[in-house]
């Protein structure tokens, strides 16, 4: 098998990583995670001030992103169940609802659970809604030609981080770890892991505690995100030198404004002989150069977005009378 292909099946999606799982915690805490995640922060149940509609509304979006997190491979009703902390009958009669909707398939051979037709629809009303991928992409493509291995670009929405570019290196071996549009719980990668860093410790805490149980089927505690997210506070990128496949590792950085804003993450993924301590500095160096031109570039972007804002917004001058016979 090439290996390239081989290494992009190791990766099909969190909902592969959640095979084998069995069951959920305790109600009282299961109820709590039934709470849909609204950028990062549970929001109040029906009976804490929400309507029963609204809640509805909530509990279907949060279905529909743990779905998403299967791509292609698809998710088991399972576990959706252990990953959003309600009941079978509860997610069932939401993805029943969803897929008549044509917004959830169902893969009538593995039973699993996959993005329908109707949102990739809706997605292409707003296919620009991503301006920093259009202008990170050539220097992306110039570290992927530099270092030889595979870049990503991932954001942080919400309690996840999201894959939304990806460019090939020239090496042979190229290590397909995530496909684009792929989710992940914060902490649960290189990419997630600096974009928590680059938040208030507190919220970082928060987003990672409210992650706990989708951490937990990706085998990370949440002592152990938090630690590492203080080592990438502190040295400013996310190592690890075993990766989401065996015999990878991946290293990743933020990209930052240039006013301490946060824009995204870049990470490589690479054979682990490719980023071994040795060469790694090297590699973080480059990776950081394309880092200050892609926040350079956003700064200039965003500086004349706002020059013809103001242009738009300026009062016009009265029309001159017309000249009567």
């Amino acid at each position: 098998m090439n290996a390239s292909r081989a290494a992009e099946s190791g990766a099909k999606g969190a909902g592969a990583t959640a095979s084998g799982v069995k069951g959920r915690r305790g109600a009282d805490e299961g109820a709590k995670r039934a709470r849909a995640i609204d950028d990062g922060v549970e929001t109040a149940p029906a009976s804490e001030g929400s309507s029963p509609g609204v809640q509805s509304v909530r509990r279907a979006l949060a279905v529909l992103r743990l779905v998403a997190t299967g791509q292609e491979h698809g998710v088991r009703l399972t576990d959706i169940a252990a990953m959003s902390g309600l009941s079978r009958p509860t997610v069932h009669r939401l993805l029943r609802v969803l897929m008549e909707e044509t917004a959830v398939e169902q893969d009538a051979t593995t039973r699993r659970y996959l993005v329908g037709h109707e949102l990739s629809l809706l997605g292409l009303a707003r296919a620009d809604r991503f301006p920093l991928r259009a202008i990170a992409e050539p220097y992306l493509q110039a570290l992927a030609d530099e270092v030889g291995d595979t870049v990503f670009l991932s954001m942080r929405h919400g309690a996840d981080s999201v894959c939304i570019a990806r460019h090939l290196g020239n090496h042979p071996i190229q290590v397909l770890s995530i496909n684009l549009g792929v989710r992940r719980p914060l902490g649960a990668s290189v990419s997630g892991i600096v974009l928590l860093a680059s938040l208030e410790p507190g919220k970082a805490e928060q987003l990672t505690r409210a992650n706990a149980t989708r951490l937990a089927l990706q085998q990370r505690s949440v002592a152990d995100v938090l630690r590492l997210v203080r080592a990438a506070r502190e040295s400013g990128h996310a190592y690890a030198p075993h990766g989401v496949m065996p015999g990878t590792a991946a290293v990743a950085v933020p990209i930052d404004d240039g006013r301490g804003q946060v824009l995204g993450a870049i990470s490589i993924a690479a054979l682990a002989d490719r980023l071994e301590r040795k060469r790694l500095p090297a590699v973080l160096e480059r990776m950081r150069q394309q880092v200050r031109l892609i926040g350079r570039r956003h700064a200039e972007v965003q500086a004349a977005r706002a020059r013809v804002r103001r242009r738009d917004e300026r009062p016009q001058p009265p029309s001159p009378p017309k000249n009567r016979p």
